[in-house]
Order: structure tokens, then sequence, then C-alpha cells
């Protein structure tokens, strides 16, 4: 039988080591059930060792028996889902607001928790806002009034010109040396 000893950096015998890199959390979680499983050291001695705690050794050899080495990979943590605003609530505050967009987030809040969606008006407010799908407000200037006159609805019209079409300007060409 070989002799092994393993540590969080390497597994080593007689005849040499296997390092074990700090980001390899597959082959570390491995070492600690091997240790765990096959080494001298209490339970609670080798998750300290590792870095885990007891609960999560028992948890990961639980994984390792009933997957093997895949168990032993971690999963993505949070929430799984998007449970506060579903497709379906997202794809409702959408029709609505195309169906009528000139309702308040509250009206359109109102309408779906009738529907039995459980909704509420900031929820509505952050989907608008996602999408897009504020109202538009037009800005309006104030009117310009003419220095010569106070009809607005006629402006006064552009002086003709002096120069005939015969005697415009033109361009003069480039001279050399200049």
């Amino acid at each position: 039988m070989i002799a092994l000893e393993i540590s969080k950096k390497s597994i080593q015998s007689d005849s040499g080591s296997l390092p074990i890199s700090d980001n390899d959390e597959i082959t570390r979680k491995l070492a600690m059930l091997i240790e765990g499983e096959c080494g001298s050291l209490s339970i609670d001695q080798v998750a300290v060792k590792f870095g885990f705690s007891r609960q999560r050794y028992f948890q990961l050899r639980t994984l390792f028996l009933k997957q093997g080495g895949q168990g032993l990979i971690s999963s993505k943590r949070g929430p799984k889902s998007n449970y506060r605003r579903p497709q379906e609530v997202v794809c409702q505050v959408i029709r609505h607001r195309f169906l009528d967009p000139e309702a308040t987030t509250e009206v359109i809040a109102q309408k779906l928790r009738q529907s039995n969606f459980q909704v509420s008006k900031r929820t509505v407010d952050r989907v608008i806002a996602q999408f897009g799908l504020q109202k538009k407000t037009l800005s309006v200037s104030p009117p310009k009034t003419s220095a010569k006159s106070g009809n607005l609805s006629h402006p006064p019209e552009k002086p003709a010109r002096d120069n005939p079409p015969s005697q415009r300007r033109t361009r003069r060409p480039p001279t050399a040396g200049r």
C-alpha cells in the first residue's frame, strides 16, 4: 500500500508529489475526501485542514458517492430564476403598456393584480424602464415673437436680393505665391 500525505497544496508519497493548484477546487475537495476516509485524522481535523466545515465535508461526501467527481463541481449560487419578475409578468406589463400607452404604472399594476399576478407598482416601473417604454413627453418651447409684427401666424418675408442673377458673386480663383 502507498503511504500518502495529503495537504491543500499537494499529494505526496515516498516516490514523489503531485501539486494541487489553488484554483482547482475539485481536486482539493477530492483530496479532502481521501484524507478523511483513508487517513488517520478525524473528520473535524480534515475539514478544518482543507478549509471546510464538518457539515460541508459530509455534503461533499454524499455528492461524491452519488455522482462521482461531477458532484464535486460547485454549482451557481443564488436564485436560479427570476422569481420576482417572471417572464409572464414582464409580457403582461408590456402588453398593457401597448394597449393603453396613457395608463400609469399604478393602473397597470392594479390590472395585473386583478388578473391574479402578485406585482407591485415598483415592479411595473422597473419593467417599463428596462424596455424603455416610458411615456414620451413633448417639450414645448415658448413662442418666438417677431420684432416687426406681433402676428405669429404670418412670419415676415425675406427681402429680395439686390444683385441680379448675372452679377452674383463667385469665388475668386487662388493666386500662386500667396
